[in-house]
């Protein structure tokens, strides 16, 4: 599986971005599909995570009510809606897709796109 993130930019502090994760292969539909970031000096952070069915959705606490995700299997592409957006969600984002269980951990996922920045001016 190949992925691609697009749809980051610069927005300012309460305005809303919808990041798009774009892969490619047949079996595209057959893996949880998750949303990581990373900001400057820190360490790569969970975001949020879709099941391959769609039907299950995990989100870390700090974007609970403000993000969303969804996922279109007929376009191969899972999406990130984030509202309310603050300075500290600065950060460039990954989306990532994994054959395992573990949906919040880094070291679960096998393949990752290239990123996407995310800037959010106070």
């Amino acid at each position: 599986v190949q992925l691609q993130a697009s749809g980051g930019g610069l927005v300012q502090a309460g305005g809303s971005l919808r990041l798009s994760c774009v892969a490619s292969g047949r079996t595209f539909s057959s893996y949880p599909i998750a949303w990581f970031r990373q900001a400057p000096g820190k360490e790569r952070e969970f975001v949020a995570a879709i099941t391959w069915s769609g039907g299950s959705n995990y989100f870390a606490d700090f974007v609970k009510g403000r993000f969303t995700i969804s996922r279109d299997n007929a376009k191969n592409t899972v999406y990130l809606q984030m509202n309310s957006l603050k300075p500290e969600d600065t950060a460039v984002y990954y989306c990532a897709a994994t054959n395992g269980t573990q949906l919040d951990l880094v070291r679960s996922y096998d393949y990752w796109g290239q990123g996407t920045l995310v800037t959010v001016s106070s």
